[in-house]
């Protein structure tokens, strides 16, 4: 007779900088694992590394994740552990892993969720706005007239804004930012957790002033409030 425990989803926080975040429960699922789903197989290595894990791993992004989605799920179908992690914070969010989820609904599969860090949560509690209400809203657009225009949409909301960006990108976003909310104080946050973190809580010229003779690098997470 078969005595497999049935299979089962883990959907895994890992950290967005510090290694040292990982939960001693995050460990312990990650350790039970018989298969590691995540975004970059060399990136989520450095943890595996980092805390001596020895599960298989196979990449799950967004150019594969329709197709791969139903590949876990057979798996878990079929008694094995799989966890998902992408390659910082908590998987779904702003990361791939919906289409696995919503395949593990239809399918009737377990699925858990181990909490942990979240560049989201962590910019929005070091900005120093308003936490009571917030929206957060991923990336902003890339197009100009798409950006100014989700912009134009959020200040009516009224409602503390978190935004991820690009460095690249966020000179662009600071000088739509003052256009469409004027000069309205903001914190960019920069590498949160990793040794080179960055809080920058000033008016949104000030900051405009300052990433244009300081080119930006790194994760950042954008926080305003109209």
């Amino acid at each position: 007779m078969n005595t497999r425990p049935a299979g089962r989803l883990s959907l895994v926080a890992t950290p967005v900088g510090h290694l040292d975040d990982l939960s001693a429960r995050a460990l312990h699922v990650l350790r039970s694992a018989d298969l590691i789903a995540c975004e970059d197989t060399r990136h989520t290595q450095t943890l595996m590394r980092h805390y001596q894990l020895r599960a298989s791993l196979v990449s799950y992004h967004e150019q594969n994740e329709r197709r791969r989605a139903a590949e876990l799920v057979q798996r878990v179908q079929g008694g094995a552990h799989v966890v998902l992690v992408s390659d910082a914070g908590t998987p779904l969010i702003s990361d791939p892993g919906y289409h696995v989820m919503q395949a593990a609904i239809a399918a009737g599969v377990p699925v858990e969720w181990i909490p942990g860090p979240s560049a989201m949560v962590g910019a929005l509690v070091l900005s120093g706005l308003p936490t009571d209400q917030f929206t957060f809203v991923g990336f902003l657009p890339v197009k100009a007239g798409a950006r100014r225009q989700r912009l134009e949409q959020l200040q009516r909301e009224g409602r503390t804004v978190v935004a991820f960006e690009s460095p690249h990108r966020l000179l662009k976003s600071l000088t739509a930012l003052r256009e469409v909310f004027g000069n309205v104080h903001m914190a960019v946050c920069r590498e949160l957790t990793k040794l080179h973190e960055e809080v920058r809580r000033s008016a949104v010229e000030e900051l405009i002033a300052h990433y244009t003779q300081h080119p930006p690098r790194g994760e950042i997470t954008l926080v305003f409030h109209p």
